[in-house]
């Protein structure tokens, strides 16, 4: 069965990096030198979280039926 997951991805302080977070899977995260490594890393975190969730006998949240979530970039004018 597949699932379809939203994810996060954010640039590591100082540039040198990312990092992904799974917000339907809390405690879900990855990390990547580059955006893809980072999203290629998240594809076998997810599925690991996901066995452990199942290996213990806990829900498997269904993805994007259960996440409102929007990212989105702002521009902030200064306020001089």
């Amino acid at each position: 069965m597949s699932r379809r997951y939203t994810v996060a991805v954010h640039r590591e302080e100082g540039g040198e990096g990312y990092y992904v977070t799974v917000p339907a899977l809390p405690g879900c995260f990855t990390a990547g030198a580059t955006e893809d490594a980072a999203l290629a890393n998240a594809v076998e975190a997810i599925q690991a979280h996901i066995e452990g969730l199942m290996k213990s006998g806990l829900p498997v949240p269904d993805g994007e039926e259960s996440e409102p979530v929007k990212v989105a970039s702002l521009l902030i004018p200064s306020a001089a």
